[in-house]
């Protein structure tokens, strides 16, 4: 009598990472796309002329017009979807950052950063939806990590390139060269990215099924806790306010929501630091430090690589150590970066020790930044998690396209202390609005 035959399961096809790994070269090439700037300025100012206020505000149009283009992007996407937006959003971009380079006045050189602003504005909204799309709960703070990593791996790479072009040719190649890739990678996405993983060719059922059953009764951080929390996650628990709250079924109820607007609000103040830095600091370095063109290259580029670092461990951190709480990554970020302002006032003047520094404090302000993205999906459903995610993001580059301009007017009539004082209050006020809002507890069996 032969032995009836074993099916085994199919094996995962884990396709979903290759979706990550191509949101993380996607918006690599976006960051760059805003970083470039940063590096050209110090050579751009010599063939127009421009006070630093001027400066500044060249660098906070794109980042306003990047803002105003949030939540009207959150509604197309709730309607369109990504797969329909995002390729020619990316290929705009990519022609806009070539635009840059043939500017022959000041007010073209305004009006093609104010254009790649609302080209790029819907990009971060589509990489949110996807990853909230393809990731079962238990990864989506993993996966946030990894595209937030992206949106600073982009200034890693910038700096030490432009210097190199720089070098070679001038300040209008950086932006020719930058135009390529995000073409390419538009076309990419388009024939293997879909809106969702059941409409995927790449996706097996058995990778479906982890996604879909993972993510069918809990939202993004609503992930099973585990039966016996430890005691020390108990105290931490009333530190940050963790409570069961009513899922925002309806756009009307996200508007109406103090948790999305206090997120919102906090991340406002943690990414005009970031803005700072990427705008700034090669021409701190060249004017303040007097580094040449190839240190303040290899510089400029420290505080990404420790914002890399910080983004992918506060993401870890989130999912695995703290059983997806978001706050503590956030309350832990904001103290810290207000405290690493304060460093750097008194900060050393040789190229190792203050790259060194620069560093560690990438790390400490990207720590809870991949948080700010997830907790929206604690209290959405998939189909508001568009919009409310808008609101997070337009308020937080509202702050990124502010400080520019206000760091340009504080250097004209004070200097770069009174700039990193005035970061660090801004940061503690960011750890301080954090407290008043909630850590979502997971509810189960809700409608998404």
């Amino acid at each position: 009598m032969s032995m009836p035959e074993v099916i085994k399961p199919a094996v995962r096809s884990n396709y979903r990472w290759v979706v990550a790994a191509l949101i993380f070269l996607i918006y690599t090439i976006a960051a760059a796309d805003r970083a470039n700037l940063g590096v050209a300025l110090p050579f751009i100012r010599k063939e127009f002329e421009m006070s630093n206020a001027e400066a500044g505000g060249l660098m906070s149009l794109f980042l306003l017009a990047y803002a105003l283009a949030q939540i009207p992007s959150g509604f197309a996407f709730g309607r369109f979807g990504v797969s329909r937006i995002l390729p020619g959003a990316m290929v705009l971009t990519s022609l806009l950052t070539g635009l840059v380079g043939t500017a022959s006045s000041l007010l073209a050189l305004k009006l093609y950063r104010l254009g790649l602003g609302v080209a790029e504005g819907p990009l971060p909204i589509s990489m949110t939806t996807t990853i909230n799309n393809w990731f079962p709960a238990r990864e989506k703070g993993t996966a946030s990590g990894i595209f937030l990593s992206a949106v600073k791996f982009g200034p890693v790479i910038v700096p030490p390139l432009c210097a190199v072009i720089i070098s070679v040719w001038g300040w209008r190649e950086i932006f020719y060269f930058f135009a390529v890739p995000g073409i390419v990678l538009a076309i990419v996405w388009y024939f293997l990215v879909t809106d969702h993983p059941s409409r995927s060719r790449f996706v097996n059922a058995s990778e479906l099924s982890y996604i879909v059953e993972e993510t069918s009764s809990i939202e993004a951080s609503q992930q099973k806790l585990p039966r016996k929390t430890p005691a020390w996650m108990g105290k931490l628990d009333r530190v940050i306010r963790a409570r069961h709250e009513a899922p925002l079924e309806s756009n009307r109820h996200v508007f109406k929501s103090w948790n999305i607007w206090g997120c919102a609000t906090s991340y406002c103040f943690q990414l005009g630091v970031s803005s700072v830095l990427l705008a700034w600091i090669p021409t701190y370095l060249m004017t303040v430090k007097q580094f040449s063109i190839m240190n303040m290259g290899l510089v400029s580029a420290a505080p990404w690589v420790g914002a890399v670092l910080g983004n992918l461990l506060g993401g870890f951190c989130s999912d695995r150590l703290m059983g997806g709480r978001r706050k503590p990554g956030m309350l832990l970020s904001a103290i810290g970066t207000s405290l690493m302002m304060y460093l750097l006032i008194n900060s050393p003047a040789e190229p190792l020790p203050y790259g060194l520094l620069l560093m560690l404090t990438g790390v400490v302000l990207s720590l809870g930044f991949s948080s700010y993205m997830v907790y929206p999906m604690g209290l959405t459903t998939k189909k508001t998690f568009p919009i409310s995610n808008a609101i997070v993001n337009m308020i937080g580059q509202l702050g990124a396209a502010a400080t520019p301009f206000i760091t340009g007017l504080l250097l004209d009539n004070y200097g770069w202390n009174y700039v990193f004082a005035w970061l660090a209050v801004g940061s503690f006020i960011s750890f301080i609005i954090l407290l008043t809002i909630s850590e979502p507890r997971p509810r189960l069996n809700i409608p998404v």
